[in-house]
C-alpha cells in the first residue's frame, strides 16, 4: 500500500464525515464560516421583528418620549446591515459591526430610560412589585441588545470563503 491508497481511504473517511448531523453540523458550520452568514441574516429578521414590536409598544405611551423613535429607526438599519453582511463580505466588516454596536448602546440605554420611568412611576422603586408590573418593562431594552450582539458576533465570525 502506497501513499495514495493512504490519501484515498482519507478522502472517503472525509466524504462520509462530511454528513454530519445536529450540533456536530453546527459546530462545523462555524469551523467553515457558513454561521457568519446565516448569524448576518438572523440580525436582519431580529432588528424587523424587534423594531416592530417596539414601534407598537411605543406606541402605546405616545412616544412620550423622544428617545422612544431611537429603537424604532435602528431597527431597519441593523435590517439592511444584516441582509448587506449577508450578501457582501466587506458590508459584513464595516456596516454591519457599525449598525450591531450601536443597537447594543441603545439598548443599555433603554434599560437604564425604562428603569428611570420605572422610578417616576406613583410609588417608584418603594412600590417595586406594581410599577415592574405596569411602568415600562425593565429587561425588554435587553432583546434589542441581543440583537445587535448577534451582529457583532456575526462581524467577528470568519466567513466561508
Amino acid at each position: 500500500m502506497g501513499r495514495k491508497d493512504t490519501r484515498n481511504r482519507t478522502t472517503r473517511k472525509l466524504r462520509r464525515s462530511d454528513t454530519v448531523q445536529g450540533i456536530d453540523r453546527l459546530v462545523r458550520n462555524v469551523e467553515t464560516g457558513r454561521f457568519e452568514r446565516s448569524l448576518s441574516a438572523l440580525t436582519a429578521a431580529g432588528a424587523v421583528v424587534t423594531a416592530a414590536e417596539i414601534y407598537f409598544e411605543h406606541d402605546k405611551a405616545s412616544f412620550g418620549n423622544r428617545w422612544m423613535w431611537a429603537p424604532v429607526i435602528l431597527g431597519p438599519i441593523g435590517a439592511v446591515a444584516g441582509v448587506a453582511g449577508f450578501f457582501s463580505k466587506t458590508a459584513a466588516k464595516t456596516a454591519l459591526p457599525l449598525a450591531a454596536a450601536t443597537i447594543v448602546a441603545n439598548g443599555v440605554q433603554g434599560v437604564y430610560l425604562h428603569a428611570r420611568g420605572i422610578g417616576q412611576k406613583p410609588g417608584g422603586w418603594h412600590n417595586l412589585r406594581y410599577n415592574l408590573e405596569m411602568g415600562p418593562p425593565l429587561l425588554a431594552p435587553l432583546l434589542v441588545t441581543l440583537v445587535g450582539g448577534m451582529g457583532l458576533l456575526a462581524a467577528i465570525l470568519r466567513r466561508e470563503k
